[in-house]
């Protein structure tokens, strides 16, 4: 018999994070789905996939076949759900602007029900299980259910699973092929920092403002002089600020202006990873953050993943809004080793 070939559909893909992994793990990404045009670029270019461009609650659910040609209950077709999460975020975001995106997965859902695939994934924040009520994770999961499908969520700890940080992220994945619960594999170990960045992983020392203009993107934010010279004066590999409190009056980050530590993973990167005033972002060695390349790596992008953006700002975001490749790459590895038979 010709071995079937999985294909998915990656809703809210922005630069591809998920999407990678999947493909990576021997899944066919037909295409990624986006409202921001800006996005485009680099999703097809490092994917390979089509990017439709289209906000979710202006798209209707026939259009997706019209684009694509995908069928309703298709057993080998992923949907793919990672939606911007900062309004579900334990991070001190305003909600005020991230008041649409709360929204989200309800609005996968309608996609959900119309085509009723083989395989459903949701990639999010804790926050979207704590609120699951307000969030629709609690209509989402019963609807699952009722139509037949064997559905495993849980809070993993992505530094079991090949990723070198402290992050946490609530995934769902559903089947209605079989009645296994399907979960992503373990890493053999933990990675640390120390075996992603510094100079013996390919990263020069370099200066805070240091411009990479290649598409390695080794680029690293300026530091003022004051900022500098904390950096300075913060002990290496995982010091914390002593002068932090100067800066720190019990709102924003409390790690900030503080290194990493070699030994240890990251912290969440996060989309402002490259300022060491948004968390604990300073490189354990240099007076510095870490750079652009630095952070994709963290968030365990393959280095020769080009990012085409116009700005440090824009490319932080586009890397800290990522799923982790790697954690994408064991869930769809996960699906696979769920139709294997013993």
């Amino acid at each position: 018999m010709k071995k079937k070939r999985l294909k998915a559909i990656d809703f809210f893909c922005s630069g591809g994070g998920m999407s990678y992994g999947m493909k990576q793990a021997g899944i066919d990404v037909i295409a990624g789905i986006d409202f921001d045009p800006d996005v485009k670029e680099t999703y097809e270019k490092n994917v390979g996939a089509k990017f439709i461009e289209r906000d979710v609650f202006k798209f209707k659910e026939i259009e997706l076949y019209e684009l694509t040609g995908i069928e309703k209950n298709d057993d080998d077709l992923i949907l793919i759900g990672c939606s911007p999460c900062q309004y579900w975020s334990i991070i001190n975001t305003k909600k005020d602007k991230a008041e649409k995106s709360k929204d989200l997965l309800k609005e996968f859902h309608r996609f959900v029900k119309y085509y009723n695939p083989g395989f459903v994934v949701v990639e999010n924040v804790p926050g979207l299980e704590k609120k699951a009520d307000e969030s629709g994770l609690n209509e989402f999961v019963k609807d699952l259910k009722v139509r037949g499908y064997e559905v495993n969520y849980n809070i993993y700890k992505l530094n079991e699973y090949g990723v070198p940080q402290t992050r946490k992220r609530f995934s769902l994945i559903a089947t209605r092929i079989n009645n296994k619960m399907i979960s992503p594999e373990k890493a053999d170990y933990k990675p640390v920092v120390n075996d992603f960045i510094g100079v013996h992983n390919g990263f020069p020392e370099v200066k805070a403002g240091h411009k990479d203009k290649t598409e390695f993107m080794h680029t690293v934010a300026g530091l003022s002089k004051e900022n500098l010279e904390v950096l300075k004066n913060t002990p290496k590999n995982g010091g914390n600020s002593v002068k932090k409190r100067k800066f720190w009056k019990g709102s924003g980050f409390k790690d900030s202006y503080s290194r990493m530590s070699w030994d240890k993973p990251a912290p969440t990167i996060t989309t402002k990873f490259f300022s060491i005033s948004n968390g604990r972002f300073a490189h354990p060695n240099e007076n510095r953050a870490i750079s652009l390349r630095e952070g994709a790596t963290l968030q365990t992008f393959p280095k020769n993943y080009v990012f085409y953006t116009k700005s440090i700002q824009a490319t932080a975001r586009m890397i800290g809004n990522a799923v982790p490749p790697e954690f994408a790459r064991r869930i769809g590895k996960a699906i696979l080793d769920s139709l294997k038979t013993k």
